[in-house]
C-alpha cells in the first residue's frame, strides 16, 4: 500500500516557515551538513560567487548578479533578509522563485527535517531550511553560477557548507553582530574570512590595515588568487530631484578604462559597491566566464534595488533605507546631505534591540526636524518608546508611535508639502511602511506614490 503525501500550498508553507522562527539564530554546520546529505547534496552540483562582510553585500550581490545576467549566464542568486516574502530571497535571472515552486521545495526539506528530529538530531532553522531550498532550486533549475551571501557572519554560516566556490568577496567590515561575532573589527574579520576556500579568488573591499591583513593572510593560507579592490578614482555627477535615482560614475580600473556607467542606486556607498562588482566580473573572467565591457555598463544600468534609499511616494518625497547599522547610518547621512541638505525631514526610526541604536541615532538625528519612533513587528524588535527615551536625550522633537501606520500618518502631516519623509533601521519595517503608505488616501494627505 502505497500513501501519497500532496505538497505544501504556498501559505501551508509559510506557515511552517514561521514555525520555523522559534528555533532561533544557531551558528554551526552540522545541522545545515545533516539536512544537505538527506537531499543529496545539491549544492555540490554548483558553482558560487561567495559574498561576506557587514556593510554593502546586498547591493554588490545585486549589482554582479545582474551583470552576470546581462552577460548571458543563467544565474542564481541567494541574499537576506527579505523585504516582504522569503521567496525573494531566492532568484533565478532576477525572478523570484514562483509561489508554486517555493511550497512543493519546501515539502520535500520538510521531510528530510522531520526525519532529522525523528533521530533526535539538531534541529535545523528558518535560515538552514531557506539556504537548502535554495540549493536544491538552483540545482535542479541548472544554474551556470549561483552568487551567494552570507548570513550573519561566515565561518559558521549555513551559506559555508559550499565547496565549490570560484571567488569569495569580502565586502566593508565594521562592528555588527557582536554578541555572535565579536566586540572588535579583528574578530569580526576572522569569522568573515571563514568563507575563503582553498585555490580560489579572493576579492576584498577597502578595509582598515588589520582587518585587510586577516583577510589577505587567510587567502594565502589557502593558496588563493588574492585582490584587493583599488580605490578607484570616479566621479559623482549629482542629478536633478526628479532624477535623484541616476548617478554617472566615471572611473579608471587596472583591468580597462570604462566611462559614464550609470546606476540606479544612490549614494557614495552605491559607488563603492558597483566598483566591487566590476572588480569581480574581471576576476571571473579567470575563470572561464565571459563577460564584456558592454555586459558590465548594462548590468550595472538594470539592476534593480529595494530598501536602499528607495522613493516609495514623490509628494512629499518618502524614502526607506535599510540603515540598521551605525556604519550603513553614516552612509544614509551623507546620502542626505548630497540630495536634501536644505528640506525639512522627519524620520521614521525602528530598530531591532542587539543594535547600537545609539550610535545610529547620533549618526542621523541632527538632519531630522521630527523623529518618530516605531517597533519592529519581531521579536527582536525594539520597543518605540524605549528607542524614544534614547532620541530625546539627542533631540528635542520625538514622538514614539503605537503603530507603523499611525507613524506614517503623523510623518505625512508633519512633512506637509515642503517636507520630507525618510524611513530606515530594520529592514522588517519596510514592508509595513509601504502598505501603510499605500493605504493613506490621496486626497487627504495629497500623497503622489512613486512608480
Amino acid at each position: 500500500m502505497f500513501v501519497i503525501i500532496s505538497d505544501m500550498n504556498y501559505r501551508e508553507a509559510n506557515e511552517y516557515m514561521e514555525q520555523l522562527k522559534s528555533h532561533g539564530i544557531v551558528p554551526g554546520l552540522e545541522a545545515i551538513t545533516e539536512l544537505c546529505n538527506r537531499l543529496g547534496n545539491p549544492q555540490d552540483t554548483l558553482r558560487f560567487v561567495h559574498i561576506a562582510g557587514t556593510n554593502g553585500k546586498g547591493s554588490t550581490l545585486t549589482f554582479l548578479a545582474s551583470i552576470c545576467r546581462a552577460a548571458g549566464h543563467r544565474t542564481g542568486s541567494f541574499s537576506s533578509p527579505p523585504l516582504e516574502k522569503l521567496s525573494e530571497m531566492i532568484m533565478i535571472d532576477g525572478r523570484k522563485i514562483t509561489q508554486v515552486a517555493f511550497a512543493r521545495y519546501l515539502t520535500q526539506i520538510k521531510k528530510a527535517v522531520d526525519a532529522i528530529v525523528a533521530d533526535s538530531l539538531p534541529q535545523p532553522t528558518e535560515f538552514e531550511v531557506l539556504t537548502a531550498l535554495a540549493f536544491l532550486y538552483f540545482h535542479e533549475e541548472k544554474v551556470d553560477i549561483v552568487i551567494l551571501e552570507a548570513g550573519m557572519g561566515g565561518r559558521f554560516d549555513a551559506t559555508n557548507i559550499i565547496k565549490n566556490t570560484l571567488l569569495s568577496i569580502i565586502c566593508p567590515i565594521s562592528i555588527d553582530h557582536s554578541e555572535w561575532l565579536g566586540n572588535s573589527l579583528e574578530e569580526i574579520a576572522a569569522h568573515k574570512a571563514g568563507i575563503i576556500k582553498k585555490d580560489s579568488i579572493v576579492l576584498c573591499a577597502r578595509q582598515t590595515n588589520s582587518v585587510w591583513e586577516i583577510i589577505r593572510d587567510e587567502a594565502l593560507n589557502n593558496e588563493c588568487f588574492f585582490w584587493s579592490s583599488p580605490l578607484a578614482s570616479y566621479c559623482i555627477k549629482k542629478p536633478s530631484i526628479p532624477d535623484y535615482q541616476k548617478l554617472c560614475i566615471s572611473q579608471r580600473l587596472e583591468h580597462s578604462r570604462m566611462k559614464n556607467l550609470t546606476i540606479y542606486a544612490v549614494g557614495h556607498h552605491q559607488v563603492e559597491n558597483a566598483i566591487l562588482a566590476i572588480e569581480a566580473a574581471h576576476l571571473l573572467g579567470r575563470v572561464r566566464y565571459i563577460i564584456r565591457p558592454n555586459h558590465i555598463a548594462r548590468g550595472l544600468k538594470t539592476a534593480k534595488f529595494h530598501g536602499r534609499f528607495e522613493m516609495i511616494a514623490a509628494k512629499p518625497p518618502f524614502f526607506v533605507d535599510g540603515a540598521h547599522n551605525e556604519e550603513a547610518a553614516r552612509r544614509l547621512a551623507e546620502t542626505i546631505k548630497i540630495y536634501y541638505p536644505k528640506r525639512k525631514l522627519t524620520f521614521i526610526i525602528g530598530v531591532l534591540a542587539d543594535k547600537d541604536y545609539r550610535r545610529i541615532l547620533a549618526a542621523t538625528s541632527s538632519l531630522a526636524t521630527h523623529i518618530i519612533t516605531v517597533t519592529p513587528p519581531i521579536p527582536r524588535g525594539l520597543s518605540s518608546y524605549d528607542l524614544a527615551v534614547a532620541a530625546l536625550g539627542i533631540h528635542d522633537n520625538v514622538t514614539a508611535a503605537d503603530s507603523i501606520h499611525e507613524a506614517c500618518e503623523m510623518a505625512l502631516a508633519l512633512a506637509g508639502k515642503n517636507g520630507g519623509i525618510i524611513a530606515f533601521g530594520s529592514l522588517s519595517i519596510i514592508a509595513d511602511i509601504k502598505k501603510s503608505v499605500k493605504k493613506i488616501t490621496t486626497n487627504k494627505h495629497q500623497v503622489i506614490l512613486s512608480s
